[in-house]
């Protein structure tokens, strides 16, 4: 087949408190396929933001968890922010439910889909909390910030412009959980320090008292609540982390969607010949989705294909095509705050035919008129 369809992995069944153990039961260790609740992939249009984690992201004993607070305060406050990721719970009062928590997972579970997961639901910003189970399974506590450390590597080798947040991992009750613990979040500053601007530390440990843990482990529901209300104001010190980034920015390779459809940028088949005229289709992440904006104005494909305007004409309708990169005003286009992308011998819009909104629409040339089918967003 042309393309492959990310497979969805599905929630485990949340685990209770093990805080001592040596090992957890295997059952409550590997992951089992779940089917989706009815409530995912909702969206009121805004920033994507990927809670990932194991079952204190999940929500387990409160199904929601800390980001039924965090979208109380989101809303409340006037952003519009679409959580992403293949689970889903939470009550309905939860304008969305998607996330990305697996109960049960540890570091190196979460390391071996994330690559997976960033194609498929292109977050523009990331939440981690994650150790815990690394912690209460006993699982190689030596090396458990080194493999952190190499799971951010990994996001920000696959997602070079997301905004990243490690939480330090909230407290225990049992007292050698609770050290266990402490010995991993000192690790954590120092990791995070030299992972590059776009990632932030978050010291969530001193946010929920012990008395607010429901089991010994996870939160009540007042400290989810703390939680919520503690990414809030860290995304807020950020104010990259809740800008959907309509404009790609320059020497980094992203997908480029149009938000009315959901759909990307798209060479047809993954064709190379000068003149394959573009098209939209399902955001997969692969190669001939990657563009990359120079600073003369150009959206290279492939290192060497850029964005081109079909023999440089300025009539509606020009196709939107691939062109081995020249230098000319056919492949110059100015990047507007709006999300249009604007031909620089036209004038005109880079436009999704007809407002189309279904796998292979073409994309054309076409008069700027401040509709949905001339926006366009980084992923």
């Amino acid at each position: 087949m042309r393309r492959g369809t990310a497979a969805l992995l599905g929630v485990l069944l949340a685990i209770g408190s093990a805080p001592a153990a040596a090992a957890m039961p295997a059952a409550a260790a590997m992951p089992a396929a779940a089917a989706a609740p009815a409530a995912a992939a909702e969206s009121n249009g805004g920033v994507r933001i990927m809670p990932l984690g194991a079952s204190i992201t999940d929500g387990f004993n409160v199904p929601g968890g800390y980001r039924i607070k965090m979208w109380e305060l989101f809303t409340g406050a006037g952003y519009r922010v679409d959580f992403v990721g293949s689970g889903a719970n939470g009550p309905a009062s939860l304008g969305d439910h998607d996330h990305e928590g697996h109960s049960g997972w540890r570091i190196d579970q979460i390391d071996a889909s994330i690559a997976g997961w960033l194609r498929t639901y292109a977050p523009r910003t990331i939440l981690v909390h994650l150790g815990t189970n690394d912690i209460n399974q006993n699982h190689d506590l030596a090396n458990a910030p080194a493999r952190m450390s190499a799971l951010i590597d990994k996001i920000r080798a696959n997602a070079p412009t997301v905004e990243l947040f490690i939480s330090t991992l909230i407290p225990e009750s049992d007292p050698v959980a609770e050290a266990r613990i402490r010995d991993f979040n000192a690790a954590l500053p120092g990791i995070v320090a030299g992972k590059g601007p776009l990632t932030h530390l978050v010291d969530m440990h001193p946010v929920v008292p012990v008395t607010e843990l429901a089991d010994g482990t996870h939160p009540t529901a007042a400290g989810y609540d703390r939680m919520g209300a503690r990414w809030f104001s860290a995304l807020q010190s950020v104010p990259s982390s809740l800008d959907a980034q309509v404009q790609p920015p320059v020497g980094a390779d992203v997908m480029i969607a149009n938000p009315q459809s959901g759909k990307c940028l798209d060479v047809p088949g993954t064709a190379t010949a000068d003149g394959t005229q573009l098209h939209i289709y399902d955001c997969l992440g692969s190669t001939i989705q990657k563009w990359n904006r120079t600073a003369a104005g150009e959206l290279r494909v492939y290192g060497n294909r850029c964005l081109d305007v079909n023999a440089n004409a300025t009539a509606n309708g020009t196709k939107i095509q691939i062109w081995t990169c020249n230098g000319t005003t056919a492949q110059r286009f100015t990047f507007r705050p709006d999300g249009t992308i604007v031909g620089a011998n036209s004038g005109k819009c880079v436009d999704v035919s007809a407002g189309g909104t279904t796998n292979g629409t073409l994309v054309q040339l076409y008069e700027c008129n401040n509709t949905g089918a001339q926006r366009w967003s980084v992923r």
